[in-house]
């Protein structure tokens, strides 16, 4: 059974939620995210989040880093770990149109995303609200905190984004709502594929 907050994909954005609360919309372009760190000069603690947007900026602006990684595929979500020590994590995912995230958070993970080819979409659960998507095209980088709760699925065929995390990706949280309407958290592994889950009862 699917989840009824997955229905709703085509509703209006909600005029409640501003920029402030919706992260894919206080994007800013790659070419305005000043040079900062890389892989190579990551300092030994976790990253703020401009760092973290930094970054993935760095990591999608040099394709050798991933474009071996490339890979597409309608039943399975393709990504592939470019980094992971201590205090962050680095991945490179790929996604068409039927790849799906489901609702979930970072646990204690702040993130950025760099979107590096074609658009993804972010999704927002407003309770009480038309559900909030903000599409994300190739050229754009957003962050956000471990507060966090999204969902986000491929716009474009083709799409391909970098994510980076601090401190590195562990447990994450993945949402449901039961036949009665309540909403639960499951714990899952970093390493699991976030995809919708179906009815807990």
């Amino acid at each position: 059974m699917s989840l009824i907050i997955d229905k709703p994909l085509v509703q209006p954005t909600s005029p409640c939620l501003g920029p402030e609360q919706v992260p894919a919309r206080r994007s800013a372009a790659l070419a305005d995210v000043p040079a900062g760190l890389t892989l190579r000069t990551l300092p030994d603690r976790d990253l703020d989040a401009d760092e973290l947007t930094a970054l993935a900026v760095a990591v999608a602006r040099d394709e050798r880093l991933w474009a071996h990684e490339v890979a597409f595929s309608n039943e399975q979500r393709h990504y592939a770990s470019l980094h992971r020590d201590a205090h962050v994590d680095v991945w490179v995912l790929c996604w068409t149109p039927q790849n799906d995230t489901g609702w979930h958070d970072h646990d204690i993970s702040s993130g950025a995303v760099a979107v590096v080819r074609g658009t993804l979409t972010e999704h927002n659960l407003a309770i009480g609200a038309p559900l909030v998507h903000t599409d994300v095209p190739a050229g754009r980088v957003f962050s956000f905190g471990p507060e966090h709760i999204h969902r986000l699925t491929g716009r474009d065929a083709g799409s391909v984004s970098i994510h980076a995390y601090s401190p590195p990706l562990w447990r994450m949280g993945q949402y449901a709502i039961t036949s009665t309407g309540v909403l639960r958290r499951i714990s899952v592994s970093y390493a699991d594929e976030l995809r919708p889950l179906d009815d807990l009862t």
